[in-house]
C-alpha cells in the first residue's frame, strides 16, 4: 500500500519518538525495539485513510453475498453494521488501542467518534478517514458527539458554555485535558467540528 509522502514515517516517529533518528529513519537498538517498530507499522498500515475504506468494501461485499433478502433496507443495515466495525478497528489501530484523550486502554469502553459526522461526509473516503475520527472513552465520546466539547488546533479541550462548573466537575473535565496528539490531517475535521457541531 502506498502512503502519501512521509505520512507513515511521521506517524511512526510520533508513536515511537525514541527510535526516530532525525533523518527520516529509525534506529532500533535491540530486538524488542524492532518488534515495537514493526508492530506499530503494521497497526498503521491497517488504519491510515485508504485502508479502512478498502477493508469495508471487501467485508461488505462478503456479508451481502450471504444475505438472502437483498432489499434496500437490509443492505443498508448490513453495510452500516460492517462499516461501524471496520471504522472502530481502524481507530483502535491508529490510536494504539487507547483513548485519544485519557490514554485509557480498555477497548470495551472506547467508541469510534467522527469529527465530521457520517451523514455529513462528502465521500466514502472522508467518512472512512481515520483522521476524521477519535477513539474516545464513552462519556467523552457522548460529549464530543453532541457538541458539548471539541478540541482546538493544538488538541486542547474546548468546553461548550452550557456545561456548568458542576457538570465539568462531575464529568472530570478540566482545561488541561487534550488529545494525545494531533496530526495535520486532523485539523480540517476539527475545524469543521468546532464550526458545525460545537454548541455555543
Amino acid at each position: 500500500m502506498a502512503f502519501p509522502e512521509g505520512r507513515l514515517v511521521r506517524e511512526l516517529g510520533r508513536s515511537l519518538p525514541g527510535l526516530a533518528n532525525g533523518h527520516g529513519g529509525f534506529d532500533a537498538p535491540d530486538i524488542d525495539a524492532v518488534a515495537a517498530l514493526l508492530r506499530r507499522a503494521a497497526e498503521l498500515s491497517l488504519a491510515l485513510p485508504d485502508q479502512a475504506a478498502h477493508t469495508f468494501r471487501e467485508r461488505a461485499a462478503k456479508a451481502l453475498a450471504s444475505v438472502a433478502d437483498k432489499g434496500t433496507e437490509v443492505e443498508r443495515l448490513v453495510r452500516q453494521r460492517v462499516g461501524q466495525d471496520v471504522y472502530r478497528e481502524a481507530l483502535l489501530d491508529y490510536w494504539g488501542g487507547a483513548c485519544a484523550v485519557t490514554g485509557l486502554a480498555l477497548p470495551d469502553v472506547l467508541r469510534a467518534s467522527h469529527a465530521k459526522p457520517w451523514a455529513d461526509g462528502e465521500s466514502d473516503e472522508e467518512r472512512w478517514d481515520v483522521f476524521n475520527g477519535f477513539l474516545l472513552v464513552a462519556h467523552v465520546d457522548a460529549l464530543f458527539d453532541r457538541g458539548l466539547i471539541t478540541f482546538d488546533a493544538g488538541g486542547g479541550l474546548v468546553i461548550a458554555p452550557r456545561l456548568t462548573v458542576e457538570h465539568r466537575s462531575s464529568l472530570h473535565l478540566s482545561e488541561g485535558l487534550r488529545l494525545r496528539w494531533v496530526a495535520p490531517e486532523h485539523l480540517p475535521f476539527l475545524r469543521w467540528h468546532r464550526k458545525h457541531v460545537l454548541r455555543g
